[in-house]
């Protein structure tokens, strides 16, 4: 009785250990990507306060080591009509499933931009391998292929929403409609703004703040009703002249493409590369590597 007692109770210890170890994801070395010592994140998708958080200096975020950021346009099998650069940002159905499949593989976990917000200026804790995805342009793709892949992987993406599209049927691609949107952002994804229709962001003046920050802004907030605080430029094509009209408007952090970050405002020149429909998942995997 007292043998079958002692076992029970050594099986009820190993059980208990092995779901405690099973329940925790991220840094489990104690540490932040800087080497900073931290607590261990639990949940890549957990709720993060930011309400509270003092903007660090420009040496500070520029020093911490950099999230790999993607960036997606349509999502879709090419087609004879498209053209060697059109199929740049064109990633074919298989390869992007096959793409996340490597991520998941490789042990990524997706973050969204409060965490990256709260790692940049205090060093929060990350899960281990972090990687935001970010999907451009408002592509009826993202919702129909993108969100059901990333949702069996439990990813979590930004949607960069250019809002002269939205719910528009296109000669060659079609929209999202606002309760698309809307439900992307009750599920716990990012919306963000990506002007009104693509404008170059080097290029505003006047009426140009209000058409292409203003009115996009005030129409998402009304889909969604949630504050914009994530901008993408349009291609990716940005001037330190125009981050103060970002700021006094309300955004905390703006994305480019690959060139090198602001020194005054990296919060505002936040790389990301261009996902290639042309690159397979190993390709993918080194471009994250040797870009980040």
């Amino acid at each position: 009785m007292k043998y079958k007692l002692l076992t029970i109770i050594a099986a009820g210890i190993i059980l208990f250990t092995s779901c405690q170890s099973n329940s925790q994801t991220g840094n489990t070395d104690g540490t932040d990507s800087t080497g900073q010592v931290t607590k261990t994140a639990e949940n890549t998708s957990a709720p993060v306060d930011i309400s509270k958080i003092k903007v660090a200096d420009a040496k500070t975020i520029l020093a911490r080591k950099q999230v790999p950021i993607l960036c997606y346009h349509q999502v879709r099998n090419w087609k004879p009509t498209d053209g060697k650069v059109g199929k740049d940002y064109i990633v074919e159905i298989q390869n992007f499933k096959d793409q996340m499949k490597m991520l998941a593989d490789s042990g990524y976990h997706t973050i969204l931009p409060d965490q990256l917000y709260a790692y940049l200026n205090t060093g929060a804790a990350l899960p281990s391998k972090p990687i935001m995805l970010t999907f451009d342009d408002t592509d009826l793709d993202q919702f129909t292929i993108v969100n059901p892949t990333l949702k069996k992987l439990g990813y979590k993406a930004v949607y960069f929403i250019m809002t002269v599209s939205i719910g528009k049927k296109g000669k060659f691609v079609d929209y999202m409609s606002s309760d698309q949107i809307k439900q992307l952002s009750d599920e716990g994804n990012v919306i963000g703004s990506h002007t009104y229709d693509h404008k170059n962001f080097k290029k505003y003046t006047g009426k140009d703040w209000e058409e292409q920050l203003d009115k996009p802004t005030k129409r998402l907030e009304e889909i969604t009703g949630k504050k914009m605080t994530e901008f993408a430029y349009p291609f990716g094509l940005w001037n330190a002249e125009g981050i103060p009209e970002l700021k006094k408007r309300g955004f905390r952090m703006a994305y480019q493409l690959s060139t090198k970050r602001d020194e005054k405002d990296p919060l505002f020149t936040i790389r990301r590369i261009i996902a290639s429909g042309y690159w397979s998942p190993k390709t993918l995997s080194n471009s994250i590597k040797n870009s980040f």
